[in-house]
Formats: C-alpha cells, structure tokens, sequence
C-alpha cells in the first residue's frame, strides 16, 4: 500500500471494505447511509494497477490534499505487488484478511466489489452483531448446504479447473468432512460470500488466516474451504449464517464488466497442469497444488450429489 493510504487507514475504526481487479468492476457508490455513519465509518476500496487506469479512464476520481484517491465515498486503496496473477485471488486478499491490510479495525463489513450497498452500514452493525452478540455474520448460500454439491455446481458452471476442484474435495472428504446434514450444529457448510460482517475478535481473525491459507493452496472458490475451517476447529468458532433473503434485501447486484475467465479452467489432466513451461497453470498461486498429498488420495470415493 501507498504510505498516504498506510497512514489514512490508521485512524479506520469502522470500515465498509470492497475490491476490484483486472477492471472487472465500476465503483458503486453506497445509498441511505446516514450522516453519522459516514462520519464513523471509512469506505475502502481495494484496487490493483488495472483497476485503477479503467476506473480512472471511466470515472471522475479526485484527490485530497494529501494525494489521497476518492470516487464518491469511496477512498480508493491501490495495492501493489499482488502474490498473485489470477484475478479471484487477488480478491481474496482484502476480502478475507481485511484485518491485516486495516489492522486498527474494530469491525468491518465486506463487499464484492459487484454490490450496491443500500442500507446504512450502521444497521448492518447493529442487526447482525451487537443485536444478539455475534462476532462474525455471513449470508446462506440460496441453493446449496453441502461443501460437495457447491462444487459440483462449480464444476458444471466452469468457474474452476474441474480436476483441481475435485482434487480439493478428495482431500476434504480423506480429512473427515462430511456433507451437510441436520445432525451438524451448522445451518449450512457453503456461505454466499458477497458479504461478511464481523468484529475483529481474536478469534476471528483466527480463521480468517485459516480460510485464506485453505484459498491459498488449493482453489480460489472460498465457499468450499469455509465449512471446511468451520469442522476443523471443531465447534470452536461460533458465527451467525443468515437467512439468503435477507442478504438480497442489503444490497443490488450489478454485473462485472466482463465474464471471469482463466486458463486454468480448461486443463484436462493435471499433467497438463504441472507441465513444465505450461501456459495452462497460474505462474503465482495455488502453491499447495505443486506439493503432493501425502497420503493417497486414489482410493477416496466422493459422496453422490
């Protein structure tokens, strides 16, 4: 980060954090936000090098005295040097470990960078949180509970390499992680995570670190390593998963400027992938995927979906 936006974000107690990359996405700018809330709270939007030349190219950006960057209310935050070169996981960064780029928040609230926010973040606060003491909020996923029918959604919707997904779930299902049921003291496994709200607890940030790891070395679909993290700490960690509805209440859904694509998404056989000199793997990223399992994995069966 610019040392300007560094020493702006020091003073950030109550944050509503988004992102873009690649140019995927136009800043929205957020309605029905009280007076108070924007003076309380620092509206953060994390963008890459491309980011910032299509958003400049496209819409009016000031600066502040400071040489601070602003779109409306948002105060754009370039990062640079990016581990990654795969515009998903250039997103995981502020979306899951918003409490390492902003370290003096209290609490934050996250936001695709594709989402219209239309109610005062205050309310948010208040209705997920400190109404019934929760430190972390997260919206259902509208079709799926199970870890292994969200991957196959993926699978057939082509939003990863098929082999690198079913990798990742041979390894979750091998470490005892089994489809949702009633038994399980979890509404659902897979999260909608357009929107996370949480209090910066320890705790909390705890599995964040977790979860980014999971994103980290395997694939860039956050929803199928969440209840993953959530069954390894073993009741641990305690969260509230609302209603899909309510999550569509909060904010309008815009389109990205153009469809996701990657070249990871067609390999065919992981030895294509791990090719020397491939043009098919991410040169940065996904670095678990380079080390072999230790144990096995040919034998594990999938449950059915």
């Amino acid at each position: 980060m610019n040392l300007v936006d560094i020493e702006y974000v020091k003073k950030c107690r109550f944050v509503v954090a988004t992102g873009t990359f690649d140019g995927y996405d136009v800043p929205y700018q957020p309605s029905n936000t009280s007076i108070r809330s924007k003076k309380l709270f620092c509206f953060l939007m994390v963008v890459d090098e491309v980011s910032l030349k299509f958003i400049k190219k496209n819409v009016i950006v000031r600066k502040d005295r400071d040489e601070g960057m602003w779109v409306g209310i948002w105060r754009l935050i370039p990062l640079k040097h990016l581990p990654y070169d795969e515009p998903r996981r250039k997103g995981k960064v502020p979306k899951i470990l918003t409490h390492r780029l902003f370290p003096e928040a209290q609490y934050s609230i996250w936001i695709d960078g594709k989402m219209e926010l239309i109610v005062d973040p205050l309310r948010i606060l208040e209705r997920y949180l400190r109404h019934d003491k929760h430190t972390y909020a997260i919206a259902q996923h509208k079709h799926h509970r199970s870890i292994y029918e969200e991957a196959d959604a993926n699978k057939r919707r082509k939003r990863y390499a098929r082999l690198l997904i079913d990798l990742q779930m041979n390894i979750f299902y091998y470490e005892g992680m089994e489809p949702w049921s009633l038994k399980k003291n979890t509404i659902s496994d897979v999260p909608e995570g357009a929107i996370i709200i949480r209090e910066h607890t320890a705790l909390s940030n705890l599995f964040n670190c977790l979860w980014f790891n999971e994103v980290n070395l395997s694939t860039p679909r956050d929803q199928l390593s969440f209840g993953y993290i959530v069954y390894r700490l073993r009741g641990l960690f305690k969260f509230f998963m609302f209603q899909n509805c309510e999550y569509n209440s909060l904010f309008v859904l815009h389109l990205h400027t153009r469809e996701h694509s990657s070249q990871v998404e067609w390999i065919k056989s992981l030895s294509e992938f791990k090719g020397n000199g491939s043009s098919m793997k991410e040169s940065r990223g996904g670095f678990g995927l380079w080390t072999p399992y230790p144990k096995n994995l040919d034998s594990v069966i999938l449950p059915p979906v």
